[in-house]
């Protein structure tokens, strides 16, 4: 049998007259994408026109929720009490859904962004509440998680489905969470370099470390985030030398 591995993108994170990233372009190479949903990014028309590209090129639509931050781009932590974390995750959530439905297509996953699913990385309080938001409402949803995360940890536990993510133009540390964007080197830049990493993370089943640490790490998807400069050529060296060894990209299954 063909190994495969699903490949995302989040995207729709333009805003009004700001274009952030190249949506109409990575959208062709891609298996599934994770759409902002207006907190962090993104607007009803961004939303709308992301939906439909993933309609045309058969890609699989996923929610990707965010703190109520446009100006730090949800890259920054709040401290919210559970019911507020919960409906906010449950609004967005569900203002994507009604796009899905509008272009009849099939709401496929969620993922949050940015300092939402990083605070989730160690925290098992946040963790929880995220996924009691998402089993509130749609409990066959299934959620990218980082591997040994406490939000995979809890999903397990709570029978939440879930899909292992990867993260290709991104550092990591020994724990599986991700370097901090403050630190240089924690976003890697370099299509060949981070090609090369995905090969050997799902051919091998390992990766190393942002300190030269060899861990063993496994995934169903391998995001790469639509702001990073060279993302169009990325993806498309990412398929290349996958493909190259035999790998095929096609969505996850749960």
């Amino acid at each position: 049998m063909t190994k495969t591995i699903d490949l995302n993108c989040d995207m729709g994170e333009s805003f009004g007259v700001y274009k952030l990233g190249l949506d109409d372009e990575v959208i062709q190479l891609i298996s599934s994408v994770n759409v902002a949903c207006g907190f962090h990014g993104g607007d009803p028309n961004i939303m709308d026109h992301t939906v439909a590209m993933a309609k045309k090129y058969g890609v699989g639509v996923g929610a990707h929720p965010g703190f109520q931050d446009l100006a730090g781009f949800g890259r920054r932590n709040i401290d919210m009490e559970r019911e507020d974390l919960m409906n906010l995750i449950i609004y967005q959530i569900g203002a994507l859904d009604i796009f899905c439905q509008k272009h009849g297509v099939p709401l496929t996953h969620v993922k949050p962004h940015g300092n939402m699913n990083n605070m989730a990385d160690s925290d098992e309080e946040m963790a929880t509440n995220i996924v009691d938001a998402v089993l509130a409402v749609r409990p066959d949803l299934p959620i990218m998680v980082k591997p040994n995360s406490q939000l995979h940890l809890v999903a397990k536990a709570k029978g939440l489905p879930f899909i292992l993510e990867l993260f290709a133009d991104r550092s990591y540390n020994s724990d599986f969470s991700l370097v901090s964007r403050r630190i240089e080197g924690a976003v890697i830049t370099n299509p060949n370099k981070v090609a090369q990493r995905m090969v050997k993370m799902v051919t091998e089943g390992k990766l190393t470390t942002f300190n030269g640490e060899e861990i063993e790490i496994e995934g169903q998807s391998i995001c790469v985030h639509g702001d990073t400069p060279t993302a169009l050529q990325m993806i498309k060296t990412i398929r290349m030398e996958l493909e190259h060894v035999g790998i095929q990209i096609a969505p996850f299954s749960v």
